[in-house]
Protein backbone atom coordinates (compact mmCIF):
# COMPACT_ATOMS: atom_id res chain seq x y z
CA UNK A 1 0.00 0.00 0.00
CA UNK A 2 1.40 3.38 -1.04
CA UNK A 3 0.20 6.76 0.15
CA UNK A 4 1.11 9.81 -1.90
CA UNK A 5 0.68 13.31 -0.54
CA UNK A 6 0.19 16.22 -2.94
CA UNK A 7 1.36 19.74 -2.14
CA UNK A 8 1.94 22.77 -4.32
CA UNK A 9 0.79 26.18 -5.37
CA UNK A 10 -2.73 27.12 -6.48
CA UNK A 11 -3.39 26.31 -10.12
CA UNK A 12 -0.14 24.36 -10.54
CA UNK A 13 -1.81 21.05 -11.36
CA UNK A 14 -2.42 19.18 -8.12
CA UNK A 15 -5.83 18.07 -9.36
CA UNK A 16 -4.38 16.90 -12.66
CA UNK A 17 -1.96 14.60 -10.86
CA UNK A 18 -4.74 13.33 -8.62
CA UNK A 19 -6.96 12.56 -11.62
CA UNK A 20 -4.14 10.58 -13.25
CA UNK A 21 -3.51 8.56 -10.08
CA UNK A 22 -7.21 7.83 -9.63
CA UNK A 23 -8.24 7.15 -13.23
CA UNK A 24 -5.10 5.47 -14.54
CA UNK A 25 -3.60 3.85 -11.44
CA UNK A 26 -6.60 3.04 -9.27
CA UNK A 27 -5.64 5.23 -6.32
CA UNK A 28 -8.32 6.31 -3.85
CA UNK A 29 -8.57 10.08 -3.46
CA UNK A 30 -8.74 11.76 -0.05
CA UNK A 31 -9.09 15.54 -0.26
CA UNK A 32 -8.12 17.98 2.48
CA UNK A 33 -10.31 20.55 0.76
CA UNK A 34 -13.34 18.23 0.80
CA UNK A 35 -12.68 17.39 4.45
CA UNK A 36 -12.50 21.09 5.32
CA UNK A 37 -15.53 21.96 3.20
CA UNK A 38 -17.57 19.51 5.24
CA UNK A 39 -16.38 21.16 8.44
CA UNK A 40 -16.96 24.69 7.11
CA UNK A 41 -20.54 23.81 6.17
CA UNK A 42 -21.06 22.09 9.53
CA UNK A 43 -20.11 25.37 11.22
CA UNK A 44 -22.62 27.26 9.07
CA UNK A 45 -20.02 29.23 7.14
CA UNK A 46 -19.71 30.02 3.44
CA UNK A 47 -17.16 27.89 1.61
CA UNK A 48 -14.40 30.14 0.25
CA UNK A 49 -10.62 30.38 0.43
CA UNK A 50 -10.63 32.43 3.64
CA UNK A 51 -13.02 30.15 5.56
CA UNK A 52 -11.21 27.02 4.40
CA UNK A 53 -7.89 28.45 5.62
CA UNK A 54 -9.36 29.72 8.88
CA UNK A 55 -11.05 26.42 9.76
CA UNK A 56 -7.93 24.45 8.81
CA UNK A 57 -5.76 26.60 11.08
CA UNK A 58 -8.32 26.27 13.88
CA UNK A 59 -8.42 22.46 13.64
CA UNK A 60 -4.63 22.26 13.67
CA UNK A 61 -4.28 24.67 16.58
CA UNK A 62 -6.88 22.84 18.69
CA UNK A 63 -5.62 19.34 17.89
CA UNK A 64 -2.18 19.08 16.29
CA UNK A 65 -0.37 20.45 13.21
CA UNK A 66 -0.93 17.09 11.49
CA UNK A 67 -4.54 16.55 12.59
CA UNK A 68 -6.24 16.86 9.18
CA UNK A 69 -3.72 14.75 7.29
CA UNK A 70 -3.81 12.05 9.96
CA UNK A 71 -7.60 11.91 9.80
CA UNK A 72 -7.37 11.27 6.07
CA UNK A 73 -4.52 8.81 6.53
CA UNK A 74 -6.65 6.77 8.93
CA UNK A 75 -9.43 6.62 6.33
CA UNK A 76 -6.94 5.53 3.66
CA UNK A 77 -5.30 2.95 5.90
CA UNK A 78 -8.62 1.40 6.85
CA UNK A 79 -9.50 1.14 3.16
CA UNK A 80 -6.27 -0.73 2.47
CA UNK A 81 -5.74 0.55 -1.09
CA UNK A 82 -3.16 2.85 -2.66
CA UNK A 83 -4.23 6.38 -1.82
CA UNK A 84 -3.50 10.01 -2.63
CA UNK A 85 -4.05 12.76 -0.07
CA UNK A 86 -4.60 16.25 -1.49
CA UNK A 87 -3.34 18.76 -0.39
CA UNK A 88 -0.59 18.81 2.24
CA UNK A 89 0.08 22.33 3.52
CA UNK A 90 2.06 22.17 6.78
CA UNK A 91 5.45 20.68 7.78
CA UNK A 92 3.75 18.94 10.71
CA UNK A 93 1.56 16.98 8.33
CA UNK A 94 4.59 15.82 6.36
CA UNK A 95 6.44 14.63 9.46
CA UNK A 96 3.41 12.71 10.72
CA UNK A 97 2.78 10.97 7.40
CA UNK A 98 6.45 10.11 6.89
CA UNK A 99 6.54 8.42 10.29
CA UNK A 100 3.83 6.00 9.16
CA UNK A 101 5.88 4.62 6.25
CA UNK A 102 5.15 4.03 2.55
CA UNK A 103 4.64 7.75 2.09
CA UNK A 104 5.90 9.90 -0.79
CA UNK A 105 5.32 13.64 -1.12
CA UNK A 106 4.73 15.11 -4.58
CA UNK A 107 4.96 18.89 -5.08
CA UNK A 108 3.78 20.69 -8.20
CA UNK A 109 4.48 24.27 -9.19
CA UNK A 110 4.32 26.50 -12.29
CA UNK A 111 4.87 30.11 -13.28
CA UNK A 112 2.53 32.40 -11.38
CA UNK A 113 0.82 33.97 -14.39
CA UNK A 114 0.28 30.56 -15.95
CA UNK A 115 -1.38 29.38 -12.76
CA UNK A 116 -3.61 32.46 -12.50
CA UNK A 117 -4.81 31.90 -16.06
CA UNK A 118 -5.68 28.32 -15.17
CA UNK A 119 -7.74 29.20 -12.09
CA UNK A 120 -9.69 31.91 -13.89
CA UNK A 121 -10.59 29.44 -16.63
CA UNK A 122 -11.85 26.74 -14.27
CA UNK A 123 -14.21 29.23 -12.49
CA UNK A 124 -14.58 27.43 -9.16
CA UNK A 125 -16.30 29.06 -6.20
CA UNK A 126 -13.00 29.92 -4.47
CA UNK A 127 -11.05 31.11 -7.53
CA UNK A 128 -12.94 34.26 -8.57
CA UNK A 129 -10.32 36.75 -7.38
CA UNK A 130 -8.20 39.47 -8.95
CA UNK A 131 -4.57 38.80 -9.82
CA UNK A 132 -3.49 41.09 -6.97
CA UNK A 133 -5.58 39.09 -4.47
CA UNK A 134 -4.24 35.85 -5.93
CA UNK A 135 -0.65 37.02 -5.37
CA UNK A 136 -1.39 38.33 -1.86
CA UNK A 137 -3.05 35.07 -0.81
CA UNK A 138 -0.12 33.07 -2.09
CA UNK A 139 2.51 35.21 -0.41
CA UNK A 140 0.66 34.83 2.89
CA UNK A 141 0.63 31.05 2.62
CA UNK A 142 4.19 30.48 1.39
CA UNK A 143 5.82 30.80 4.84
CA UNK A 144 4.70 30.99 8.45
CA UNK A 145 6.55 30.65 11.76
CA UNK A 146 3.51 28.98 13.35
CA UNK A 147 3.71 25.19 12.72
CA UNK A 148 -0.10 25.04 12.90
CA UNK A 149 -0.47 27.27 9.85
CA UNK A 150 0.16 26.86 6.15
CA UNK A 151 3.73 26.94 4.91
CA UNK A 152 3.71 25.91 1.26
CA UNK A 153 7.30 26.97 0.67
CA UNK A 154 8.62 24.54 3.27
CA UNK A 155 6.26 21.78 2.11
CA UNK A 156 7.56 22.08 -1.44
CA UNK A 157 11.08 22.16 -0.04
CA UNK A 158 10.51 18.84 1.74
CA UNK A 159 8.89 17.07 -1.23
CA UNK A 160 10.38 13.84 -2.53
CA UNK A 161 9.51 14.80 -6.10
CA UNK A 162 8.90 18.30 -7.51
CA UNK A 163 7.03 18.73 -10.82
CA UNK A 164 7.40 21.98 -12.77
CA UNK A 165 4.14 22.05 -14.71
CA UNK A 166 4.45 24.79 -17.33
CA UNK A 167 3.85 22.45 -20.25
CA UNK A 168 1.07 20.19 -21.43
CA UNK A 169 -1.02 17.73 -19.44
CA UNK A 170 0.60 14.92 -21.42
CA UNK A 171 4.05 16.05 -20.31
CA UNK A 172 2.95 16.12 -16.68
CA UNK A 173 1.37 12.66 -16.98
CA UNK A 174 4.60 11.30 -18.47
CA UNK A 175 6.69 12.66 -15.61
CA UNK A 176 4.26 11.30 -12.99
CA UNK A 177 4.39 7.87 -14.64
CA UNK A 178 8.21 7.93 -14.55
CA UNK A 179 8.16 8.76 -10.85
CA UNK A 180 5.63 6.02 -10.08
CA UNK A 181 7.85 3.50 -11.83
CA UNK A 182 10.80 4.76 -9.82
CA UNK A 183 8.87 4.39 -6.57
CA UNK A 184 7.84 0.86 -7.51
CA UNK A 185 11.43 -0.06 -8.35
CA UNK A 186 12.63 1.30 -5.02
CA UNK A 187 10.55 -1.27 -3.17
CA UNK A 188 12.94 -3.95 -4.35
CA UNK A 189 16.13 -1.93 -4.61
CA UNK A 190 18.83 -1.87 -1.99
CA UNK A 191 19.89 1.78 -1.52
CA UNK A 192 23.34 2.86 -2.64
CA UNK A 193 25.71 4.27 -0.02
CA UNK A 194 24.92 7.81 -1.20
CA UNK A 195 21.17 7.13 -0.94
CA UNK A 196 21.66 5.56 2.49
CA UNK A 197 23.52 8.55 3.92
CA UNK A 198 21.22 11.07 2.23
CA UNK A 199 18.24 9.33 3.81
CA UNK A 200 19.99 9.64 7.17
CA UNK A 201 20.50 13.37 6.52
CA UNK A 202 16.72 13.68 6.01
CA UNK A 203 16.16 11.92 9.32
CA UNK A 204 18.62 14.27 11.05
CA UNK A 205 16.65 17.20 9.56
CA UNK A 206 13.61 16.16 11.60
CA UNK A 207 15.46 17.51 14.67
CA UNK A 208 15.75 21.00 13.10
CA UNK A 209 14.22 23.84 15.08
CA UNK A 210 13.62 26.48 12.39
CA UNK A 211 10.62 25.81 10.12
CA UNK A 212 11.94 28.25 7.51
CA UNK A 213 14.53 25.68 6.45
CA UNK A 214 14.54 22.29 8.18
CA UNK A 215 17.70 20.67 6.88
CA UNK A 216 20.15 18.06 8.11
CA UNK A 217 23.75 17.14 7.39
CA UNK A 218 25.78 13.95 7.71
CA UNK A 219 29.58 13.78 7.37
CA UNK A 220 31.02 10.38 6.50
CA UNK A 221 34.42 8.77 5.93
CA UNK A 222 35.07 5.20 4.81
CA UNK A 223 31.29 4.58 5.00
CA UNK A 224 31.26 5.43 8.71
CA UNK A 225 29.35 8.37 10.14
CA UNK A 226 31.67 10.89 11.79
CA UNK A 227 29.18 13.56 12.86
CA UNK A 228 25.74 14.99 12.10
CA UNK A 229 24.14 18.42 12.33
CA UNK A 230 20.82 20.16 11.79
CA UNK A 231 19.50 23.71 11.57
CA UNK A 232 19.05 25.26 15.00
CA UNK A 233 20.01 28.09 17.30
CA UNK A 234 23.36 28.13 19.13
CA UNK A 235 23.49 26.26 22.43
CA UNK A 236 21.34 27.83 25.13
CA UNK A 237 19.60 30.30 22.81
CA UNK A 238 15.87 30.17 22.04
CA UNK A 239 14.70 28.24 18.97
CA UNK A 240 12.73 29.79 16.12
CA UNK A 241 10.01 27.18 16.64
CA UNK A 242 9.58 28.57 20.16
CA UNK A 243 9.92 32.35 19.73
CA UNK A 244 9.76 33.03 16.00
CA UNK A 245 12.30 34.11 13.41
CA UNK A 246 14.83 36.92 13.63
CA UNK A 247 14.96 38.33 10.09
CA UNK A 248 17.56 40.53 8.47
CA UNK A 249 17.61 41.78 4.92
CA UNK A 250 20.45 40.92 2.56
CA UNK A 251 21.25 43.05 -0.50
CA UNK A 252 22.80 40.96 -3.27
CA UNK A 253 25.26 42.11 -5.94
CA UNK A 254 22.51 41.96 -8.57
CA UNK A 255 20.27 44.26 -6.53
CA UNK A 256 17.96 41.57 -5.12
CA UNK A 257 16.86 41.96 -1.51
CA UNK A 258 16.09 38.79 0.46
CA UNK A 259 15.20 38.09 4.08
CA UNK A 260 17.14 35.54 6.12
CA UNK A 261 16.66 34.21 9.62
CA UNK A 262 19.86 34.97 11.54
CA UNK A 263 18.82 33.20 14.72
CA UNK A 264 19.88 29.78 13.43
CA UNK A 265 23.10 27.99 12.52
CA UNK A 266 23.07 26.01 9.26
CA UNK A 267 23.20 22.22 9.40
CA UNK A 268 26.65 22.07 7.78
CA UNK A 269 28.04 24.59 10.28
CA UNK A 270 26.59 22.69 13.23
CA UNK A 271 28.06 19.40 12.01
CA UNK A 272 31.53 20.93 11.57
CA UNK A 273 31.26 22.61 15.00
CA UNK A 274 30.32 19.26 16.59
CA UNK A 275 33.38 17.66 15.00
CA UNK A 276 35.60 20.43 16.39
CA UNK A 277 34.17 20.04 19.91
CA UNK A 278 34.82 16.29 19.84
CA UNK A 279 38.23 16.44 18.21
CA UNK A 280 37.06 14.55 15.11
CA UNK A 281 39.21 15.12 12.02
CA UNK A 282 37.19 15.64 8.83
CA UNK A 283 40.09 15.35 6.39
CA UNK A 284 39.12 13.28 3.36
CA UNK A 285 35.43 12.96 4.32
CA UNK A 286 32.15 13.35 2.40
CA UNK A 287 29.35 15.71 3.44
CA UNK A 288 25.66 15.01 2.66
CA UNK A 289 23.14 17.87 2.77
CA UNK A 290 19.85 19.05 1.27
CA UNK A 291 21.03 21.74 -1.16
CA UNK A 292 24.12 23.64 -2.31
CA UNK A 293 25.83 24.98 0.83
CA UNK A 294 25.86 28.75 1.31
CA UNK A 295 29.06 30.76 0.90
CA UNK A 296 29.95 30.62 4.61
CA UNK A 297 29.32 26.88 4.84
CA UNK A 298 31.35 26.35 1.66
CA UNK A 299 34.37 28.12 3.16
CA UNK A 300 34.16 26.01 6.33
CA UNK A 301 33.84 22.83 4.27
CA UNK A 302 36.96 23.75 2.29
CA UNK A 303 39.02 24.63 5.36
CA UNK A 304 38.16 21.52 7.39
CA UNK A 305 39.38 19.12 4.70
CA UNK A 306 36.11 17.68 3.34
CA UNK A 307 36.78 16.45 -0.21
CA UNK A 308 33.28 15.60 -1.51
CA UNK A 309 29.85 17.23 -1.10
CA UNK A 310 26.62 15.45 -2.09
CA UNK A 311 23.42 17.57 -2.22
CA UNK A 312 19.85 16.57 -2.94
CA UNK A 313 19.20 19.62 -5.10
CA UNK A 314 20.96 22.63 -6.58
CA UNK A 315 20.26 25.93 -4.81
CA UNK A 316 19.37 28.67 -7.29
CA UNK A 317 21.75 31.13 -5.61
CA UNK A 318 24.65 28.72 -5.10
CA UNK A 319 26.92 29.61 -8.03
CA UNK A 320 29.55 31.25 -5.80
CA UNK A 321 29.82 28.15 -3.61
CA UNK A 322 30.05 25.93 -6.66
CA UNK A 323 32.92 28.02 -8.01
CA UNK A 324 34.78 27.93 -4.67
CA UNK A 325 34.43 24.16 -4.54
CA UNK A 326 35.76 23.92 -8.10
CA UNK A 327 38.80 26.03 -7.28
CA UNK A 328 39.45 24.06 -4.08
CA UNK A 329 39.22 20.73 -5.89
CA UNK A 330 36.18 19.55 -3.94
CA UNK A 331 33.86 17.20 -5.82
CA UNK A 332 30.24 18.48 -5.81
CA UNK A 333 27.39 16.16 -6.82
CA UNK A 334 23.58 16.47 -6.97
CA UNK A 335 21.06 13.66 -6.48
CA UNK A 336 18.21 15.41 -8.35
CA UNK A 337 18.19 17.81 -11.29
CA UNK A 338 15.57 20.16 -9.83
CA UNK A 339 16.75 23.60 -8.72
CA UNK A 340 15.72 24.72 -5.23
CA UNK A 341 14.22 28.19 -5.63
CA UNK A 342 13.04 29.00 -2.11
CA UNK A 343 15.06 31.19 0.20
CA UNK A 344 17.30 29.82 2.90
CA UNK A 345 16.62 30.38 6.57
Amino acid sequence: MNIIGITGTLGAGKGTIVEYLVEKKGYVHYSVRAFLSEEVKRRGLEVNRDTLTSVANDLRANNSPSYIAEQLYDRAYNNGKDAVIESIRTPGEIAALRSKGNFHLFAVDADRKVRYTRITERKSETDSVSYETFVANEEREMSNADPNKQNLGECIHQADYVFQNNGSIEELHKRVEEVLQEIEAQKYKRPSWDEYFMNLADTVAERATCDRGRSGCVIVKDRQILVTGYVGSPRGLPHCDEVGHLFRKMIHADGRITEHCVRTVHAEQNAIAQAARRGIALEGSTLYCRMTPCRTCAMLIINCGIVRVVCQRKYHDGAESEEMFRQAGIKLEYVYDEVQTYERQ
